[in-house]
């Protein structure tokens, strides 16, 4: 075998190596562009028929069906959607006009079909059946397999939502048969063209390959002559073809890497966008526990910036000696998961730790150490079971004003009936009647106060300066405190603020907030400053000695934060977590209602926003309202004026 022979023949293997190898990556991507677009084709079909399918439905509460009865309420849409024309054409539609749809089905709760391209499926149970992700999101070769191999049905679904709760899905079929058919042909002629193209290149590579080395014994014969100390011809000293021919391949397979390498920084900044906004601190290691990504909330559970962290082993970055380390560091050694492990931090806040191993094939791969803020979680738990409260003393409330107020309407028209009757007869008996009025009238009031608190709102939304409304609030609690001797102080960023003895209509240029200080916010402002001020008379009615309750506002990251501090009496620990609670109150014989705070909570749900507080007995209250953030308009000194 000559040295010629085995040039060429490792020439002619790269091209074909390189050929078979686009190839392979040319088909691949075609295959998988072409169940990108099935999927997004079903996807499209799958929304239009939920939009179809939540307009078929009327807003239930505007007809006679018991909307507190699931059942009916289950059994009023079924009948909604069976009967609804548009929504049983477009259903035909998307099977008879599309060459890759099998069938469609819109599915209760319960997974019995509603509506089902084959009627003879209404009403019976659905088969679960894969997600076209599986197959699109498989691999070259796993896609073949599925695709060519028994035929079988795929489904996009997606979740339906009618009248403001989740009722079931909808669903559609993608049949890998119309799929085959759609793609065996662009398959068949991609493959023929890279047959083609094998076939060419390895013509072409013998070619040249022979071309090239052809003066490969005249290059011998002049090296036997160059040792042999003749001198060599001028038109054999030799050429740099060959030289320019593998600069160009360098180059090609320079600019593969480059392109490479943008693709992987491009995805490289989106996950560290990701983790930045992360609030859990999270860690991820390789097989050998070393750090390759930090979210930035982990800076503050460990105390060191990512830079340090990055590139670390586990060892080097917990100690023995600290309460995390001690923890996570045998984890580690024994490849043992941590499930919510909480501890105390240095700081005093409870920390949740859970360590997981990720596995590939049974082969451990790499680990990921989660950490967050357990009081953090509590605290979301605990917004959650108020809500679920709130929610519930509502429906409640709804059916006893209900069920009262007919009653004490009779009561007071008879009641007068009574008045007239033995207004002349007996004075001292209209003393008594009158009496009684009067209580009915108070227990009416307390009926049309809870009918109001449970009654949903129309918000109206506006972009409003936060420290706006703490004014507008300051003025209104003025007379208030003045009578309990609290004085009422404001710390606003940047703005002196005027005299509560001014009224809105005497505040000038100089009194309006900077607009490069604004706190913006979109809020209802009425039901704001409803919510502040429950929490500013609360604060000074607690204040019986007197003193000062201050208003302060802020920006703090993506929200903006307003805090009520007061100097009273503090909230006692067995009060703590019921203070939110509708009815619930402290003040006993002081008249309170047990509304304000539930209301204040209340309205700070439906702005997106949080309450929370921290209070110290004998010594004062501090809540703290947090909303999100708006950007002000460039024109606000003009709203503020106008």
């Amino acid at each position: 075998m000559t040295r010629k022979f085995i040039i060429v023949f490792v020439i002619t293997t790269l091209f074909t190596a390189l050929v078979v190898g686009f190839s392979w990556i040319y088909l691949s991507q075609l295959l998988r562009q072409r169940l990108l677009w099935a999927d997004e084709t079903a996807s499209q079909l799958t929304n239009q028929l939920e939009y179809a399918a939540s307009k078929a439905v009327p807003d239930l509460t505007s007809t006679r069906v018991d909307t507190s009865n699931p059942k009916a309420m289950r059994t009023a849409i079924t009948n909604y959607l069976q009967t609804d024309t548009n929504l049983n054409d477009m259903l035909e539609a998307v099977v008879g006009n599309s060459r890759i749809i099998y069938d469609a089905a819109i599915i209760d709760p319960n997974g019995l079909a509603i509506l089902d391209t084959n009627p003879a499926m209404n009403g019976r149970p659905v088969p679960e059946r894969a997600r076209l992700a599986v197959l699109r999101d498989a691999g070259f070769r796993h896609q073949l397999r599925l695709l060519y191999g028994p035929a079988s049905v795929y489904d996009v679904s997606i979740a339906l939502e009618l009248d403001g709760q989740e009722f079931g899905s909808v669903r559609v079929g993608v049949a890998t048969v119309f799929l085959r058919n759609e793609l065996t042909p662009k398959l068949q002629q991609a493959a023929f063209f890279s047959v083609v193209a094998i076939f060419c290149s390895l013509v072409l590579a013998a070619v040249v390959s022979n071309v090239a080395l052809g003066p490969l014994k005249a290059i011998a014969r002049s090296l036997d002559s160059a040792s042999a100390g003749d001198l060599l011809p001028a038109e054999e000293s030799g050429s740099e073809d060959e030289v320019g021919l593998v600069s160009l391949k360098i180059a090609h397979l320079g600019r593969q890497i480059h392109d490479t390498n943008q693709i992987f920084s491009a995805l490289k900044d989106n996950v560290e966008q990701v983790m930045t906004k992360l609030q859990d601190g999270l860690m991820l290691f390789t097989r050998d526990s070393r750090v390759v990504l930090v979210s930035a909330s982990a800076e503050k559970f460990l105390g060191r910036p990512r830079r340090e962290i990055l590139g670390r082993t586990a060892e080097e970055i917990f100690s023995d000696g600290s309460v995390l380390g001690a923890v996570v560091l045998p984890a580690f050694q024994k490849q043992r998961p941590l499930v919510q492990y909480e501890f105390e931090a240095a700081d005093g806040r409870r920390v949740q730790v859970s360590l997981d191993f990720i596995q590939e094939k049974g082969t451990p791969i790499g680990a990921l150490l989660t950490m967050r803020d357990a009081e953090s979680v509590r605290r979301i738990e605990d917004e959650i079971e108020i809500s679920r409260r709130l929610s519930a003393s509502g429906r409640l409330t709804r059916g006893v004003a209900h069920e009262v107020k007919n009653p004490i309407n009779a009561i007071v028209l008879h009641l007068q009936l009574l008045q007239n009757k033995l207004q002349q007869d007996d004075p001292d008996t209209r003393r008594h009647m009158d009496i009684i009025g009067n209580e009915i009238h108070r227990l009416d009031r307390v009926v049309q106060i809870l009918v109001d608190f449970t009654r949903p709102r129309d918000l109206r939304m506006e972009d409003v300066d936060l420290r706006k409304i703490l004014e507008s609030v300051s003025v209104l609690a003025a007379p208030d405190a003045a009578r309990h001797g609290v004085r009422v102080v404001l710390e606003l960023p940047h703005h002196e603020l005027p005299s509560h003895d001014l009224t809105s209509d005497d505040l000038t240029d100089q009194d309006l907030p900077d607009q490069n200080d604004a706190l913006m916010v979109r809020v209802d402002s009425d039901l704001m400053k409803q919510a502040i001020l429950n929490l500013v008379l609360n604060g000074v009615q607690s204040m019986t000695g007197g003193g000062t309750l201050t208003l302060k506002a802020r920006r703090d990251a993506e929200m903006v934060l307003a805090e009520v501090m007061d100097q009273g009496s503090g909230i006692p620990p067995e009060a703590q977590e019921k203070i939110f609670e509708l009815y619930f109150t402290t003040k006993g014989d002081q008249g309170g209602s047990g509304i304000g705070l539930a209301q204040t909570y209340q309205i700070m749900q439906w702005h997106y926003g949080s309450v929370e507080f921290d209070t110290i007995v004998g010594a004062g209250t501090t809540f703290r309202l947090r909303l999100p953030a708006t950007v002000a308009k460039p024109d606000r000194r003009e709203e503020l004026t106008a």
